[in-house]
């Protein structure tokens, strides 16, 4: 069974060679001019749209805080949850709101146990850790560590304070190990039900592979996370997530003025930005998410021996393109595979270019949707096809393909 080592052509070294030195560049600049923009002028420092440093942290730090505290699903009414975070940072604050499911607070709850810059500082240093951890049992090639670690959505992950490292390791480990450890898969595809937009695709994908057991863990590893949130802070606390928290998170699809395009590289936020209605952007996302399903259905139950990390890519890029909410940050999986199929020689020069767009596409929505123009969220539904049609003719051209009993994305060493 060869690896991504053992498949590394020199041309591709190269190619990562160039770029890392490029990725190496473009993320100093990006972070530099970051930490020239902000104001260090108020007691919290604050960044160029307003917000503090860490700025998407301080939900998290908030539902950390709320842990503690009774009743914490009134937090999800955002005038109750905007008056909590004015007295900590003062009037004018742009307005926040709660967004993910109760069950965060099992996670955010120690972080907000310590005051706010020492929090941030744990979280990333533990997210970057693991992310590290994990990430190296796939990079041959130290470059392709720094390919991953300067990457636009890693950048835009560690400005923004996001979860994004530690949901990619748990995304890489579920698609390494669904044969081989089938119940830790599912136990971590139950645990990213708290931020369930990553995977919607899962049970598609698990239920075309006949991975049932993968399948059922996951449902009951989600099942006893309400149970054991219910039992915490009380059943109320979902009651208020359903009532108030997602009537309110939807208000970023629905109103116009909220509409962050440069965000959001979906297909959804890019016809939307682009000024359509919200009925037309969903009717256009609606269709989009029906084909991505219908890919990913297809490619796992029709080309399931196929090489799995073109597989692997597949899903990821579909997962893109089936929500409508989605940040650039979260697509920082399917950077990492398309950095890893560079690597590995496995695309011809139109399967590199497709590549190399979905390495940057973080980036390439910045720059067009700060002009509202549509386009970037196209890049992920031209990658999946593309790489349908190499499942297709992967017997034939040499590319490595797998037995389904086999792992479907085989790191350089196995995980534990």
């Amino acid at each position: 069974m060869s690896t991504v080592c053992a498949e590394t052509r020199g041309e591709d070294r190269d190619n990562i060679r160039v770029l890392a030195i490029v990725a190496v560049i473009w993320a100093a600049s990006a972070l530099a001019l970051y930490t020239w923009k902000i104001s260090w002028v108020p007691t919290m420092p604050r960044d160029t749209i307003g917000g503090v440093v860490g700025r998407d942290f301080l939900n998290f730090w908030m539902y950390g805080r709320a842990a503690w505290l009774p009743d914490p699903g009134r937090f999800y009414d955002p005038h109750i949850y905007n008056e909590m975070v004015t007295a900590f940072l003062g009037t004018h604050y742009p307005g926040q709101n709660w967004s993910y499911p109760p069950s965060i607070m099992f996670l955010a709850a120690p972080f907000g146990r310590l005051s706010y810059f020492p929090a941030l500082l744990c979280w990333t240093v533990l997210g970057v850790g693991i992310f590290v951890w994990i990430a190296r049992r796939y990079a041959d090639d130290r470059r392709l560590l720094i390919v991953f670690l300067c990457s636009p959505a890693a950048v835009y992950c560690l400005i923004s304070g996001q979860s994004s490292f530690l949901t990619a390791a748990m995304l890489l480990t579920i698609v390494s190990c669904a044969d081989r450890k089938p119940v830790l898969a599912g136990v971590l595809i139950g645990l990213l039900s708290v931020k369930p937009q990553l995977g919607l695709l899962f049970p598609v994908m698990l239920a075309a592979s006949g991975r049932w057991r993968v399948f059922i863990a996951a449902a009951i590893t989600t099942i006893l996370i309400i149970a054991a949130t219910a039992a915490a802070f009380g059943p109320q606390v979902w009651i208020d997530f359903v009532s108030q928290g997602i009537p309110a998170q939807n208000l970023v699809l629905v109103d116009s003025d909220r509409v962050r395009t440069p965000m959001y590289p979906t297909i959804f936020m890019n016809v939307r930005g682009a000024g359509a209605s919200y009925a037309g952007a969903m009717t256009v996302q609606a269709y989009f998410s029906i084909l991505a399903a219908g890919l990913v259905f297809f490619a796992y139950r029709f080309r399931k021996n196929a090489d799995p990390q073109l597989l692997s890519a597949l899903f990821f890029a579909c997962s893109v393109c089936v929500v409508p909410y989605l940040l650039s940050y979260d697509t920082l999986t399917i950077s990492c595979l398309a950095a890893l199929l560079l690597a590995a020689g496995k695309l011809d020069t139109r399967g590199q270019v497709l590549a190399m767009l979905m390495y940057w596409l973080p980036w390439i929505q910045d720059k067009l949707g700060s002009y509202h123009i549509p386009g970037p969220a196209l890049i992920p539904a031209v990658f999946a096809v593309y790489l349908l049609t190499r499942l297709k003719t992967t017997g034939s051209e040499g590319i490595d393909t797998t037995p389904f009993s086999d792992s479907l994305l085989r790191p350089k060493r196995a995980l534990p």
